[in-house]
C-alpha cells in the first residue's frame, strides 16, 4: 500500500509472520546439558563396563551417569543408532544378568542439574512452575518403567511413569513434571534437581505413590522392568529436553560448540591428539636444578568448583638451553586451581637454572583432565 494513498486515522495492514512455537525461535530453554549425546569427552564412543557401585566414574556420553549396584555386569557406550533428527544415542547392554535384585540394589541413568539453572523455577514455593520433560527411548524389554526427580537432600521426589511397548523401537516420551511447592531445592552450585530414568530398582527404594511429591527418596514402583535381569537386554536413550511449562516444544537443537563448554564447565580434558608429536603445554619456572613449578595450562571454561585433576600418557619439559631437562614423566604434585591445572613440584630432572622457564610439554596422547561433576 502506498503511503500517499493513507489517510491521517488510517492503519496501514500488511501481512506479519508471526514465529510460532515450531519455529524454534526459543533458546536456552532445555535444562539438561547434552541431551542430543554429542559430546562423549571421556570414551569417545568407546564401550567401558559401568563400575559397580554408586560412583561418580559411568558417564555413557558427557553428563549422564550410569550407577549399578547389584551382580549384574553393563556396558555403556555412546551409539550412531538414533531417531529422525538425531545422529547419538547412549547405549546400556546386560553382559551379566543379575534376576533378582537385593532390597538396596539398582541401575539407573541420571544427570543431575546444577542448582544456579533452577533459580528461576521457583521450587520450594508457592509458585513453582511445571515442567515437561520429552525424550526417546528404545529397549529390547517392553513393559513399565519410571523416571524420578529428587533434590539434593534425596528428601523429596516424584515419580512418574512410562511404558516402553514395542521392543527394539525408537519411542518418543512425553511426561508433565510439576514443580514442587515445599522442600529445599537448592540454586547454588551445588545439585539443584537429580532427573533419574530408573533401569530396575530393589524394594527399598520402591513407593506405590505417583504423580504427587513425597518424603524420602524412591525410583520406581514395584512393577518397574529390571534390565539386567536378562543377559543381552539392550536400552537407549536421546533427544532429552527438560523446560519449563506444559508444552512439548522442538528439542532445542544447538552447535557442537556450545554443548562441548557447557559439559566442560563440569569435566574437561586437555589432550595431545597428535599422533606422533609433542605438544607444548605451558610456562613453568625452575626453582632448582632439578624441579620446576607453576600453573600448566588454562581449563577450556571456568568450571562450577575446583576441580580434581588426573593425568595419562608421558610428559616433559625442556631447559631454557632448549636440552631436554629429563624430568620424571608423569607430572609431580599435579594439583588444580579455581582456573588452570598447576604442578607444585615436578622433579626428576636435571641441569635446570633457577629462576628460569622451562616450557612444558605433552607426548602423543598425554592428556591432563579436570573433574567438577556434581
Amino acid at each position: 500500500m502506498a503511503l500517499s494513498t493513507i489517510g491521517t486515522n488510517q492503519i496501514a495492514s500488511e501481512a506479519v509472520t508471526v514465529p510460532k512455537v515450531t519455529d524454534q525461535v526459543l533458546s536456552s530453554r532445555n535444562l539438561i546439558i547434552n541431551g542430543a549425546m554429542t559430546v562423549d569427552q571421556r570414551h569417545d564412543g568407546s564401550s567401558f563396563t559401568v563400575v559397580n557401585g554408586n560412583t561418580l566414574t559411568g558417564y555413557v556420553a558427557d553428563r549422564f551417569r550410569v550407577n549399578e549396584t547389584s551382580g549384574a555386569v553393563i556396558t555403556g557406550q555412546r551409539v550412531a543408532d538414533a531417531p529422525v533428527g538425531f545422529e547419538y544415542s547412549s547405549k546400556l547392554t546386560v553382559t551379566t544378568a543379575d534376576a533378582s535384585l537385593g532390597s538396596t540394589e539398582f541401575h539407573r541413568v541420571i544427570q543431575p542439574i546444577e542448582g544456579k539453572d533452577i533459580s528461576h523455577l521457583n521450587w520450594g514455593t508457592s509458585n513453582a512452575k511445571t515442567l515437561t520433560l520429552t525424550f526417546y527411548v528404545k529397549s529390547s524389554l517392553t513393559g513399565q518403567y519410571y523416571v524420578s526427580v529428587f533434590n539434593n537432600a534425596a528428601d523429596r521426589t516424584l515419580l512418574k511413569g512410562y511404558t516402553i511397548s514395542s521392543a527394539d523401537t525408537w519411542e518418543k516420551k512425553t511426561i508433565t513434571i510439576i514443580g514442587d511447592q515445599s522442600g529445599t531445592w537448592l540454586t547454588t552450585n551445588a545439585v539443584g534437581i537429580h532427573l533419574m530414568w530408573s533401569l530396575g530398582t530393589g524394594s527399598s527404594y520402591q513407593s506405590s505413590t505417583l504423580d504427587a511429591y513425597q518424603a524420602g527418596f524412591y525410583m520406581a514402583k514395584s512393577d518397574q522392568v529390571n534390565l539386567a535381569a536378562t543377559n543381552g537386554s539392550t536400552w537407549q536413550l536421546t533427544g532429552v529436553q527438560l523446560e519449563v511449562g506444559d508444552l512439548d516444544t522442538p528439542f532445542e537443537s544447538e552447535d557442537i560448540g556450545t554443548t562441548l563448554a557447557k559439559c566442560q564447565r563440569y569435566y574437561a580434558v586437555r589432550e595431545n591428539s597428535h599422533a606422533s608429536s609433542s605438544h607444548y603445554f605451558g610456562m613453568l619456572q625452575a626453582y632448582n636444578t632439578s624441579s620446576i613449578y607453576g600453573a600448566i595450562v588454562d581449563y577450556p571454561v571456568t568450571m562450577r568448583s575446583i576441580p580434581s585433576v588426573s593425568q595419562s600418557g608421558s610428559f616433559g619439559a625442556y631447559r631454557n638451553t632448549s636440552a631436554n631437562a629429563g624430568l620424571a614423566t608423569t607430572i609431580g604434585t599435579l594439583g588444580s586451581t579455581t582456573h588452570s591445572w598447576l604442578t607444585g613440584g615436578w622433579g626428576g630432572g636435571s641441569g635446570l637454572t633457577a629462576g628460569y622457564a622451562s616450557v612444558m610439554y605433552a607426548e602423543a596422547g598425554a592428556k591432563l583432565m579436570a573433574d567438577a561433576e556434581l
